[in-house]
């Protein structure tokens, strides 16, 4: 059960006070360093993938809090309006926070009238009264907030640390024993400082463990730390073809590192090698400490040239893929030596399923389109379908489709030569009811958990685009899958394995094995009988993709219509 913390405080004792029912950091000089991150290939124990490989840092000289950000720190954020004041969080932050109508930490419990600022905290057990001295559990989106708060209350650049950073305040004997895989929970807190493993079951205060070479508290336990990095391979790491979903999805721009474990972190995580990640609006047992610097400490941010994703941003892709989903015929394809075959891809596509249901009776009512760019197959698809749900991991894809559903119209540039062209008008046929069909942003590699018991599902030139087609295919069957029993999932795709867009331990085939061809079709086929799916259809589907008047992609998918049958 979580312990209230040692002296409760009275009902009326209000405010709290720093010094007295908490502690205040000291500020640590920590000198310039040469760190190296990853842990040992040799080492004699269990190691997720993304903890292997090794990247060498320099350090630069930065100034960090000894502690971290203790629960009454943070209420003096709250205190001053800073989750009113949009000046102090990120475009994303911000639009999180109206979301969720955030007033305070998620754990806490408001006491009274607002304007009084009571509290207690929700702990995992029992609501107790609100131990100001222990470090606040928020996400990375208040924690970022909370430093910009502070870069003008303090007149200084305040951050949050980077994992190079964190290696810099750690002993090195740590590294060279890891201390938290030879001891139990309590022997470790009791021999090294280090809150971990449920031996206290629950946070302590910032000031109880004791304290690293370096002067800072706990840099491992207590609580998980949000780091400024976004969640990276290290160089030489390689994807574990057993779990190819776990790290290879995450490593997209928008997952946050979490470093150092938790009170509650056992096994590997609580290890000085573990590296982990969440996207910055979730809550993880975790917290944050304050760096003061004006150099970035050398963070990590994946760009563009890192994530084969986000190229589907681009406004010229959008107008491509307007074209494709949307335009004419002869506007496709104005050549007549070309492939007019190829023309209307997306709504084929959408016809092996809409086919496919009458031929094989497995349902109407609702259908999903996974990778459904601007939305061409959701609305042929919408034709037959009651529901029809188009997901994307593209936002301007997203708003393209919605756009689309609200006016039943939009424009786009259709490239002729250079800048050279026209604004033409994309135009949904109106005998489809667009209302039947509804857009959304999510992850293909890690769909929202509600979504199963569809009668039809698309996958239309995704496999060979994701980190991981794996996790994917493995949501399709199951006690929770994507397909209802009895209903169809029709597959497309040319398998063009790069490694701009899925690792290579990760290709469902286009690779040899011990000296054998590994062919993309066949491993796909025993995945998916594995699964439980019958092959019900099999085919060549051609498409051709416009860049300007005289240039085209000419792409021969391969396609596949399964029904699921058990």
């Amino acid at each position: 059960m979580a312990q209230a913390p040692p002296q409760r405080r009275r009902r009326g004792d209000f405010p709290p006070q720093a010094g007295r029912d908490y502690s205040t950091p000291a500020l640590l000089d920590i000198a310039a360093a040469q760190v190296r991150i990853g842990k040992p290939l040799a080492w004699p124990s269990f190691g997720w993938d993304n903890e292997y490989g090794e990247r060498r840092a320099s350090v630069q000289a930065f100034q960090v809090e000894s502690q971290l950000v203790s629960n009454g720190a943070f209420l003096e954020f709250i205190q001053s309006g800073g989750y009113l004041e949009q000046a102090w969080w990120t475009e994303a932050g911000w639009a999180w926070r109206g979301f969720r109508n955030s007033k305070w930490p998620c754990f806490w419990v408001p006491d009274g009238p607002a304007g009084l600022h009571r509290y207690r905290l929700r702990t995992q057990f029992e609501t107790i009264p609100m131990p100001w001295n222990w470090p606040v559990e928020v996400n990375a989106h208040e924690a970022a907030a909370f430093c910009a708060w502070r870069s003008t209350r303090d007149g200084q650049p305040c951050r949050l640390p980077t994992e190079a950073e964190h290696h810099a305040l750690r002993d090195a004997s740590w590294a060279e024993t890891n201390p938290a895989f030879h001891v139990d929970g309590a022997t470790l807190g009791r021999d090294t400082g280090w809150n971990s493993q449920l031996a206290h079951g629950s946070p302590w205060p910032v000031d109880a463990g004791t304290p690293a070479a370096s002067g800072a508290q706990d840099v491992f336990g207590n609580l998980w730390q949000w780091h400024g990095d976004d969640f990276n391979p290290l160089p030489g790491g390689k994807v574990h073809p057993f779990y190819d979903d776990f790290s290879t999805p995450c490593y997209d721009g928008h997952h946050q590192m979490i470093l150092g474990g938790s009170w509650i972190s056992c096994g590997d995580e609580a290890g000085v090698w573990a590296r982990f990640h969440f996207r910055p609006h979730f809550y993880q047992h975790a917290g944050f400490r304050v760096v003061h610097a004006a150099h970035d400490g050398g963070v990590v941010k994946l760009g563009a040239g890192d994530s084969g994703r986000q190229v589907y941003e681009d406004a010229r892709i959008v107008d491509e893929y307007m074209l494709l989903h949307h335009g004419e015929p002869k506007s496709q394809m104005p050549w007549p030596g070309g492939p007019q075959c190829a023309t209307a891809f997306p709504q084929r596509c959408a016809h092996w399923l809409l086919d496919g249901a009458r031929e094989f009776r497995s349902g109407t009512a609702r259908a999903l389109d996974i990778g459904c760019a601007v939305g061409g197959a959701s609305f042929e698809l919408a034709r037959e379908f009651g529901e029809v749900l188009g997901v994307d991991l593209s936002r301007a894809f997203i708003d393209a489709a919605e756009g689309l559903q609200k006016d039943g119209a939009r424009p786009y540039f259709l490239r002729d030569e250079g800048d050279l062209g026209k604004t033409v008008t994309a135009r949904i046929d109106p005998a489809i009811e667009r209302k039947r069909a509804h857009f959304r942003q999510a992850d293909a590699c890690s769909l929202p958990a509600e979504l199963a018991d569809f009668d039809a599902v698309l996958l239309a030139n995704l496999l060979c685009r994701l980190p991981s087609p794996k996790s994917l295919l493995g949501r399709l069957g199951g006690e929770r899958g994507l397909v209802k029993v009895g209903g169809l999932v029709a597959l497309f795709s040319p398998y063009s394995w790069l490694e701009q867009f899925t690792p290579r331990e990760a290709w469902l085939g286009g690779f040899e094995a011990d000296g054998q061809p590994v062919k993309s079709a066949n491993a796909l086929k025993a995945f998916m009988r594995e699964e439980g799916f019958v092959l019900r259809r099999e085919g060549e589907v051609p498409l051709v993709i416009r860049e300007h008047a005289r240039k085209f992609q000419f792409i021969v998918t391969h396609g596949m219509l399964w029904q699921r049958e058990t």
